[in-house]
């Protein structure tokens, strides 16, 4: 049974109406975002019509403002926009979806004064934006406006959307468009592409960069903008008519080239059983065989197209290539998973064996961990430890912490490879972290019993001060952790 004295509704209900209500005015001062909470909530007992004038008089507030938004104030401006939002959703949106409509797209048109004066690197401010696209899609779909009316409404949203604020509208939007609305936005978003297109760039803007073909105009970036915009705008539309061929007829000879947007077409063509097509498609925009990563969509998509040309075998085939390549897991997942019961068994034992003597060995570690494999990561670590690049923190740090408990020898040999890579460099930003990474290996070696061919970690302390006895800021730090 929880006390008294522990902060949950029932225990506050105790405390009574009056004292409740002191409490809030004395924890609201001071802070202007419990302010306008308790406002609204007081509007909402009075009518939506009250509540729709708050917020529309925020939301005014949060379009003149001027101030800068450092990465500091990002996640308090995030509150306050979720507090709009979620008025608008749950206290205007079941009595009035008109004007909550009106509101929701009164907040969309935010985004363009607050990224111009905020510094956003988490991309958690445009995550409100879009799901104010998906609150607008079902709010459109429940008021009276028409289709051909909202396609008007989106189609200008689309014209601005420099930020990305507006991406998921057009699907969110489709069920309130209906076929009325579609046809409208397509005819709309057909005549920008074709004005876009037609537009010849002025040459005597402000050149912002250089090409092969020679300078590159202020206008002529924003002629490429819109083309790409309004082609975007039309494949969805395309996508919600269920139109591949439209799809594909928007296509650039460029993009046809693309083994990504090959991928693209295949999948839709592979939805309407055209799945010769799609095999041509994506042979046609093969990647290239001395590519560093490989392109896993393609990869994928040209491996269903032939399953679906009753080419099953191929496709395994294809897809066990595709792994022995690039280690990449989901196609080996995709290989097991259509093998007979047993059979998966033994295919997977064969990859794990070819993963470790894959060329390069931190891709090998990373395909273990991931699986997960750890008593063979454990195994490839021990063999090929000479092999392992102690500049590769990101990977090395964590399998140290996944393995230390199991395989402590493995875990500190990753360690001592960080420790010798920022020695020997001498990268003096990382002495901290080797000097505690040098206090775990002692803490492992007590769980050691036999380190092998490796030093034991008394030879190895004695030879880091033989080595780089020298390096006064390591060994300090190293002090400091005892």
């Amino acid at each position: 049974m929880a006390k008294k004295t522990t902060l949950n509704a029932k225990n506050l209900e105790a405390l009574g109406a009056k004292r409740l209500a002191e409490l809030l005015i004395e924890i609201s001062t001071g802070s202007a975002a419990h302010k306008r909470r308790l406002r609204l909530e007081l509007a909402g007992e009075q009518s939506s019509g009250e509540v729709a004038r708050e917020i529309r008089k925020h939301l005014t507030r949060i379009q003149r403002a001027r101030s800068f938004i450092d990465w500091r104030k990002v996640k308090k401006l995030k509150s306050d926009l979720e507090t709009q939002r979620s008025a608008i959703v749950e206290k205007l949106e079941p009595a009035d979806p008109d004007e909550a409509l009106e509101l929701i797209w009164r907040f969309l048109h935010l985004a363009d004064s607050i990224f111009a004066r905020s510094d956003d690197g988490s991309g958690s401010l445009v995550e409100s934006f879009h799901a104010a696209c998906v609150d607008a899609g079902r709010i459109a779909k429940a008021s009276k406006t028409s289709p051909e009316a909202l396609a008007e409404k989106v189609f200008q949203a689309l014209q601005d959307n420099g930020y990305g604020q507006y991406d998921p509208l057009i699907e969110e939007m489709i069920p309130a468009l209906e076929t009325d609305g579609l046809v409208r936005l397509k005819d709309l978003s057909t005549q920008w592409l074709d004005e876009a297109r037609k537009e010849k760039p002025r040459r005597d803007g402000r050149i912002i960069g250089m090409s092969q073909n020679g300078p590159i105009y202020e206008d002529e970036v924003y002629s490429r903008h819109d083309d790409l915009s309004a082609r975007i705008a039309l494949e969805a539309i395309a996508d919600a008519e269920g139109d591949v061929d439209a799809y594909i007829a928007l296509q650039t000879e460029q993009a046809l080239k693309s083994p990504m947007i090959a991928a693209r077409m295949a999948e839709r063509l592979l939805k309407v059983n055209r799945a010769g097509e799609a095999l041509k498609r994506l042979d046609q925009a093969a990647p290239e065989k001395d590519r560093s990563f490989p392109v896993l969509e393609w990869e994928q998509t040209r491996a269903d197209a032939l399953e679906a040309l009753d080419r099953a075998n191929e496709a395994q085939r294809f897809r066990w290539a595709c792994f022995e390549a690039s280690l990449e897991q989901q196609h080996l997942r995709d290989y097991l998973k259509r093998l007979p019961d047993f059979d998966d068994m033994e295919a997977e034992e064969k990859a794990l064996a070819w993963v470790v003597d894959y060329p390069s060995v931190h891709q090998a570690l990373l395909f273990f961990m991931e699986w997960p494999a750890l008593r063979e990561a454990n195994a490839l670590i021990l063999a090929r430890y000479t092999e392992i690049d102690g500049n590769y923190y990101e990977l090395l740090t964590p399998v140290s912490e996944t393995l230390k408990e199991k395989y402590p020898l493995a875990a500190t040999l990753l360690l001592r490879a960080m420790i010798d890579f920022s020695l020997k460099n001498a990268r003096s930003s990382r002495y901290k972290h080797a000097a505690g990474h040098l206090m775990t290996c002692e803490t492992l070696a007590l769980q050691i019993d036999d380190f092998g061919p490796c030093e034991p970690h008394h030879a190895y302390l004695e030879k880091l001060q033989r080595d780089h006895g020298r390096k006064p800021g390591f060994w300090t730090a190293v002090e400091r952790l005892y």
